[in-house]
This record gives C-alpha cells, sequence and structure tokens, in this order.
C-alpha cells in the first residue's frame, strides 16, 4: 500500500512539473516574439529614416566659368600685314562712331598723291571730251541745217512742178480734143488741110511740153531724194563721231585710274565698323600691322558675359534664366539674364584656379546680358574672369 501511496506521489509530481515547464517555454516565446516585434519596427523606422537622410537634394542653379564682353564681341580692327601705321587718330577708352577714321597707314600720302593725279587727268579728259562734243554737235547742227535747206526749197520745187504737169496736161487733153475737131472739118471739106496740120503741129508741141515737164518733175524728185539721203549720213556719221570720240574713251580710262587709285587711297585708311569704345591699342604710330590687328574696339553701352557650361548642363539651359556673376575684382553681385545658348560644342577656353579643374571638359559657350546698372560697372573690365551661377 505504501508503495502505492509512493507511485501516486510520483506521477502527480512527474504532471505539475510538466506543466510548470510548458508554462514556462510558452511565456519565453512570447517575450521573445513581442521583443521581435519591437525590435523590427525600430529597424524599419530607421532604414527609412537613413534613406530619406542619403537621399540626394534636386539642384537650383549651374555653376560655371565666365568672361565679360561687351555686346557684339570684340572686333580686332586690322589692316594690311607687314604695313606701318602712320598716325594714329584714337586713344585707349575713346568712343567712336561707326565708319569713322581711327588711323592713317604710312602709304596714305603716297596713294593720295595719286589719287590727285588721277583726279587732274579725268578732269583733262572731260575738258577735251567736252571741247570734241561742242565741235561735234556743231557739225551736227550744221548738217541739220542743210537738211532743212533741201527739204523745204526742193519740195516746194516740186510742188510747183507737179502743178506745171496737171497745167500742161489739161492743155494737152484741150488740144487734143480741139485736133480731133479739126479732123472732122477735114473730112467734111470745111477747112484746109494746111488748117489741120497747124493744129496737129500745135498737139504735138504741147505732147512734149508735158513729157519735158514729167521729166523735169521725175528729177526734182530724185535730186530731192538723193540730198536728204547724203544730209542725214552727215547727220549720222556727225553723231557717231561724236559717241566714237576719242577723248571719251580717254575719259573712261581716267575714270576707272582714278577708282583703283580711290580704292588704294582707301586701304591706307583704317575705319571704325561699328559704334563703340577703343579697348586696345596693339600697333601705334611707325610700328607694323600683324595678324593681330591695329586696335580693339566693342560697344560697351551694354556688356555680357560669356559662361563656358559643361555640356552635361545644357538640357537645362533656358532662355531668360537668371544668372549670378561674381568677381574678386568688385564686391557686389552682377545680376542678368541667359540671352543666346550656344550651338557647338568645343573645348574649355577659361582656364580655372583649381589645379585639378578639367581643362579638356567639353562646354557649351552661353551669353549672360547683365542689367543696365550692373553693365556700366564692368564697362572698361573686358576679358575679366568671373564666376557664373544660373538660376534653374
Amino acid at each position: 500500500m505504501l508503495e502505492n501511496l509512493s507511485n501516486r506521489f510520483l506521477k502527480r509530481s512527474s504532471a505539475k512539473t510538466i506543466i510548470t515547464v510548458a508554462s514556462f517555454l510558452s511565456l519565453s516565446c512570447l517575450i521573445i516574439g513581442v521583443y521581435k516585434f519591437f525590435a523590427n519596427t525600430d529597424n524599419t523606422q530607421q532604414a527609412s529614416q537613413l534613406v530619406q537622410n542619403t537621399k540626394p537634394n534636386k539642384r537650383n542653379l549651374i555653376a560655371a566659368l565666365g568672361r565679360v564682353e561687351p555686346q557684339g564681341e570684340v572686333i580686332i580692327v586690322g589692316g594690311p600685314i607687314g604695313e606701318r601705321v602712320g598716325k594714329m587718330l584714337v586713344h585707349e577708352g575713346q568712343e567712336v562712331k561707326q565708319n569713322s577714321i581711327l588711323t592713317y597707314l604710312e602709304s596714305y600720302p603716297e596713294r593720295f598723291a595719286e589719287k590727285e593725279v588721277a583726279a587732274s587727268q579725268v578732269n583733262e579728259a572731260r575738258i577735251r571730251l567736252k571741247t570734241e562734243t561742242k565741235l561735234g554737235k556743231a557739225g551736227i547742227e550744221e548738217a541739220r541745217s542743210r537738211l532743212e535747206q533741201v527739204k523745204l526749197p526742193q519740195y516746194l520745187e516740186i510742188g510747183a512742178q507737179q502743178a506745171n504737169v496737171k497745167r500742161l496736161e489739161l492743155e494737152l487733153k484741150t488740144a487734143k480734143t480741139t485736133l480731133a475737131r479739126f479732123q472732122n472739118l477735114k473730112n467734111e471739106g470745111a477747112i484746109s488741110q494746111q488748117t489741120l496740120d497747124e493744129r496737129l503741129l500745135s498737139f504735138n508741141s504741147k505732147q512734149e511740153e508735158v513729157n519735158s515737164a514729167k521729166a523735169t518733175l521725175s528729177r526734182l524728185i530724185q535730186e530731192r531724194q538723193a540730198n536728204l539721203l547724203n544730209v542725214q549720213t552727215q547727220i549720222q556719221s556727225a553723231q557717231a563721231n561724236l559717241e566714237r570720240s576719242q577723248s571719251q574713251v580717254l575719259l573712261k580710262s581716267s575714270l576707272q585710274q582714278f577708282n583703283l587709285a580711290q580704292a588704294r587711297l582707301e586701304r591706307t585708311i583704317t575705319r571704325a565698323p561699328k559704334s563703340g569704345q577703343i579697348l586696345k591699342i596693339i600697333a601705334r604710330g611707325g610700328e607694323s600691322i600683324t595678324q593681330d590687328g591695329i586696335l580693339q574696339i566693342g560697344d560697351t553701352q551694354q556688356m555680357y558675359i560669356v559662361a563656358e557650361v559643361y555640356e552635361t548642363d545644357i538640357a537645362e539651359l533656358r532662355v531668360g534664366q537668371r544668372a549670378h556673376i561674381t568677381s574678386s575684382i568688385f564686391p557686389q553681385k552682377l545680376q542678368g539674364i541667359v540671352d543666346k545658348i550656344g550651338l557647338q560644342i568645343g573645348k574649355k577656353d577659361i582656364l580655372a584656379t583649381d589645379p585639378a579643374a578639367q581643362v579638356d571638359s567639353r562646354v557649351v559657350e552661353v551669353k549672360i546680358r547683365l542689367d543696365q546698372e550692373d553693365s556700366k560697372l564692368v564697362a572698361g573690365l573686358t576679358n575679366l574672369r568671373v564666376t557664373v551661377k544660373i538660376d534653374i
């Protein structure tokens, strides 16, 4: 019996132990699950926060290097290479108008003398031509006068002869009628043969007069036509001689020589291609002209910034965007707008101060028009290197 009680006690103790262990394990799993849930939640929030913190910010500007230029860029005024500058009429900083004279080259006096000689030759040829023209016109007028002398008198003479022919033809007709009547009278025996012969003689005489008058009329007409043709030929010949005048040929040649001398003279004069300011004098009086030219001119009334923007930033550029320009030369920040975006991509031309900068970078030139007040501040700073920031 004692053994039975002992066995029962052992069985009860084992059951309680199993229940206790199971409860402990369940509670442990629950605690671990809750811990992992909150741990994962914190990690997710931290990761999300980390992603947000590391997400790159969108750019709001483009940075580039640039240089100051006048409107229309800097114009290099040159001349024949090797020629010497004779006289410089302007100085740096001077404002000039378009087509105003800037310099005279050394060959100007010689070319001027050549032009004066050519001009005198032209005047001489004109005087000679004027004299020959006057004589030629006088000859033409004389021929025309002879023409009038031929036309009217001979016309009147021909008219009178035509009237004479008509009168004689009427008389011939009357004589013919009279002769026929006398022929009838002779046949009737009313008149003698002698009387009839007299009438026949009178008719024949009148016939000869008519024939002679017609011949005279024909001769007058032919003479008039020949005289008119002769005088008209003289007029045409005089006109042709006037047009083919040797003096006229000489004048034409003299004018060509004068134009050539004028062109050569003009090449010794340097003129301003546009209104602007003299930025730099390269060759002064007595110095030879090289490929660098004589001087530089620019329109400093409106200044521009030429910025070299990297090709990777071109897609974000727009005409009208605001730009901010800085330099160590002036304390304030200059303002402007993008006025023109270049159409060609080339190598970088403006060198940065950073020795690690990429000198061979490919860039596009962007022209920025400065605000009017800021433009005045840099009117005398052409080619100044600046830093540009463009709002995008």
